[in-house]
């Protein structure tokens, strides 16, 4: 050969490279690669549980946002509920008070009647003492007190009777 190469040097050295290849694959490359390919899979497994959990997050917060709006409506709904009482109770107290009312006034009503009736009879009464007297001392004689009185009830009758 020329001398510049060395054929035998070369070969060794291509057959040098070629077993440190090898033995990097065997012994560095692959369990690199293999320590590479599940940190990989470990990461991807990571996410995978990490929207998981986001899903499962979502599901629950989408839970109780419709249990919340459902509360909401129910305590509207109790709000209504409540007020439509108070207004049914209110009405019925006020329908109750004007009722009463209308008790106390036709009693007190039907108490003037009677007590009119009853200033009537004493008007009536004192009327015909009145009367009994006048006559008396008119006619300056005297008749028994049931018969003045009968003749006395008669003449107020017709005086009423007039008006």
């Amino acid at each position: 050969m020329n001398g510049l190469i060395d054929i035998k040097q070369v070969l060794t050295q291509i057959l040098g490279f070629v077993l440190m290849v090898w033995v990097l694959g065997r012994f560095a490359w692959k369990p690199l690669l293999a320590k590479l390919e599940a940190r990989r899979q470990k990461i991807a497994g990571e996410f995978a549980e990490a929207e998981r959990r986001q899903s499962a997050a979502d599901e629950t917060r989408a839970r109780y946002e419709t249990e919340m709006r459902g509360i909401e409506a129910q305590a509207r709904q109790k709000l209504q509920d409540a007020v439509a009482e108070g207004q049914r109770v209110a009405s019925e107290i006020h329908t109750q008070a004007q009722t009463e009312a209308q008790q106390r006034l036709e009693r007190a009503q039907d108490d003037i009647a009677r007590e009119r009736e009853k200033a009537k009879e004493l008007l009536k009464e004192q009327t015909i003492s009145l009367a009994i007297r006048a006559a008396e001392k008119v006619l300056r004689a005297k008749l028994d007190d049931p018969a003045q009185r009968k003749l006395t009830g008669e003449f107020i009758d017709q005086l009423g009777a007039l008006k």
